[in-house]
C-alpha cells in the first residue's frame, strides 16, 4: 500500500512538472504568434492578450505549487542556522503551520471569488468562463496549504521532509 501511494504521488508530482512547463511553452508560444501576426499582418488572435493575462496568473500559481512541493519558495532564514534538533523542528513546524493557515485563508476566500463569478456567468476569452480562469486560485492554495499542513505532520512525527519526487 505504501508503495502505491509513493507511486501515486510521484506520478501527480511529475503530472505538475509537465503541466507547468507545457502551460509555459502554450503561453510562450501563442505570445509569439501573437506578435508575428501583429507585426507582420496587422492582425492577431482576438482572445490571446485576455488569455496570456490569465495564463500568466495560472503559470504564477503553478510555479508557488511547485516551489512549494520542494520547500523552495521565497523565505527569511533569520536564525534558523543557529537552531538544531528539535528546537529546529519547532520552529520550522511552526511556520509551516502558518504557512498552512494563510493558504487555506486564501483558498477559502478563492472559493467565494470562484462561486461569485459563477453567478455573474461572465465570459473571459473565447467561450471560457470567468469563474474558470480564476479556479486556480482556490485550488493552487489548497495544494499548497495541505502540503505544508502535511510538512507539519511530518515535523511533529520527526519524519523526514525532503519533499523531492523521484522523477525516473
Amino acid at each position: 500500500m505504501i508503495n502505491f501511494l509513493k507511486k501515486l504521488r510521484d506520478s501527480l508530482l511529475q503530472f505538475e512538472a509537465i503541466l507547468l512547463v507545457s502551460t509555459f511553452l502554450l503561453i510562450l508560444a501563442i505570445a509569439v504568434l501573437q506578435i508575428f501576426l501583429r507585426n507582420f499582418f496587422d492582425s492577431g488572435i482576438l482572445w490571446a492578450d485576455t488569455f496570456l493575462r490569465i495564463a500568466v496568473l495560472w503559470i504564477g500559481l503553478m510555479g508557488a505549487i511547485f516551489a512549494s512541493r520542494t520547500n523552495n519558495h521565497i523565505n527569511m532564514n533569520l536564525g534558523l542556522k543557529y537552531l538544531r534538533g528539535n528546537s529546529l523542528r519547532f520552529v520550522k513546524a511552526i511556520v509551516h503551520l502558518f504557512t498552512c493557515i494563510i493558504c487555506f485563508i486564501v483558498a477559502w476566500y478563492g472559493i467565494s471569488l470562484v462561486i461569485m463569478e459563477y453567478e455573474y456567468a461572465s465570459i473571459a476569452f473565447a467561450s471560457i468562463p470567468v469563474w474558470l480562469s480564476v479556479s486556480i486560485i482556490p485550488l493552487g492554495f489548497a495544494i499548497m496549504g495541505l502540503r505544508y499542513f502535511t510538512l507539519v505532520i511530518l515535523l511533529i512525527a520527526d519524519q523526514n521532509v525532503n519533499d523531492q519526487p523521484s522523477l525516473d
